[in-house]
């Protein structure tokens, strides 16, 4: 009867360990999306370090690199508006407004209510001296209860000032 338990057992352990195993050297498109975009954020973070460090130069470069890891996470998930956020501010962050904007509106056009974007579409609003634009991405955050209202609301009132 041990026989049997040990042998019974034995075989439970190795077959929850192989499947276990399968799962995480899973090579799906759904997981190297989203490690695509987890190590782009990780990159974007390491640039807003860096830029607070007056690091400038080597801040753009990793948002250009976490850009190229967006890129190629969007191709595999179109519809996802956090992607689209991190396009916008990845690209706005490197100095391309014109294109930061298109991405936050394709975001926005998935999720009218994305707290990030439309913060981050208002920062872009006052960086271009579009403040009537960068108000009404406020008032879209007025009723959210976020950090991202209070945030652009400095912003625009500190308008010149570089926080964003």
């Amino acid at each position: 009867m041990r026989k049997i338990l040990i042998i019974f057992l034995s075989l439970f352990l190795s077959s929850s360990l192989m499947a276990a195993g399968s799962d995480s050297s899973s090579d799906s498109s759904d997981t190297k999306e989203v490690s695509l975009y987890k190590e782009a954020v990780k990159l974007v973070k390491r640039a807003g370090k860096l830029e607070k460090k007056d690091k400038t130069d080597k801040a753009k470069k990793l948002y250009a690199k976490a850009f190229d890891k967006l890129e190629k996470a969007y191709k595999t998930d179109k519809k996802n508006p956090d992607i689209l956020n991190y396009m916008g501010f990845t690209t706005r962050k490197t100095g391309n407004f014109e294109k930061a904007e298109k991405f936050y509106l394709e975001g926005l056009s998935l999720k009218p209510n994305h707290n990030g974007i439309n913060e981050y579409l208002g920062e872009l609003y006052v960086q271009t001296n579009r403040i009537d634009k960068a108000n009404e991405r406020l008032e879209v955050l007025k009723s959210c209860n976020c950090k991202e209202y209070s945030e652009l609301e400095l912003i625009i009132k500190t308008k010149g000032a570089k926080v964003y």
